[in-house]
């Protein structure tokens, strides 16, 4: 019986012609496997690794993105509670005060009480609440906005429209201020208007916006514009005093 000689063998893999096998879709395969079985937290761990090891492999981008919606509705779970508190209202506490003792705010207080409408409180009371710390990073060369919890990755979202310089320089500040408008007005909680007023949040240094808007692209505001779910949804998460890192690539 004839053998096939091993020389043959050797040739097919110095062949210029075997694929060119990407180690991030590799890994993305197997993470879609392990979402199919059920296995999220390996799935999980599987897709950072290709977020932070393989950034530049063409399954990033959508790794990114189911990491973000995975870290979000953890976050935003009221079953979860990892890194949520519980308060016991004392006399003479509000909702104002709670939000600053936790480094919170009352949008997300909020959220995890289940009140569509401010309500009063009593001594007594038990009141979920959950420390806002993320950091704002804003990458205005690939148009993206993303939310880190210290070196972890949480969510990214895409910029619509971004009205700063070209070479403005990267630097670090805090949200000095947030507000929300509703028909060209000011309004802010318990106003009835206030869940369909336009969120904003402003920086100190350098006095920039970042706003929620779905209208034409041509009568876009200035400022950094995100559409208007996502920015409802990092109006949540976020609190005056959050870092904001501006991080642009040398020319």
């Amino acid at each position: 019986v004839s053998k096939q000689p091993d020389t043959d063998f050797a040739k097919m893999l110095d062949s210029a012609e075997l694929p060119d096998i990407d180690p991030g879709e590799k890994a993305f395969q197997k993470a879609h496997e392990l979402l199919a079985l059920g296995k999220l937290d390996e799935a999980r761990e599987k897709l950072v690794s290709i977020v932070n090891i393989y950034p530049t492999s063409p399954s990033a981008p959508v790794a990114r993105r189911i990491v973000g919606d995975m870290n979000l509705d953890e976050i935003l779970s009221t079953s979860h509670k990892e890194g949520k508190q519980t308060h016991i209202v004392k006399k003479g506490n509000s909702f104002l005060g709670i939000a600053a003792e936790y480094k919170t705010n009352i949008d997300c207080i909020m959220h995890f009480n289940g009140m569509l409408e401010l309500k009063g409180i009593q001594p007594g009371d038990e009141i979920i609440v959950m420390p806002l710390n993320f950091k704002i990073l804003i990458e205005p060369h690939r148009k993206a906005l993303s939310l880190w919890d210290g070196a972890r990755f949480v969510r990214e979202y895409n910029i619509i429209h971004i009205g700063l310089p070209a070479a403005l320089a990267p630097q670090h500040t805090t949200i000095n201020s947030k507000a929300a408008e509703f028909n060209g007005k000011r309004v802010q909680l318990p106003a009835k208007d206030y869940r369909a007023a336009a969120k904003i949040i402003q920086f100190g240094k350098p006095p920039l916006l970042i706003r929620g808007y779905d209208g034409p692209a041509e009568d876009a505001p200035s400022g950094i514009v995100l559409n208007a779910a996502d920015m409802e949804e990092i109006n949540l998460i976020t609190r005056i005093g959050n870092e904001v890192e501006i991080r642009n690539p040398p020319h």
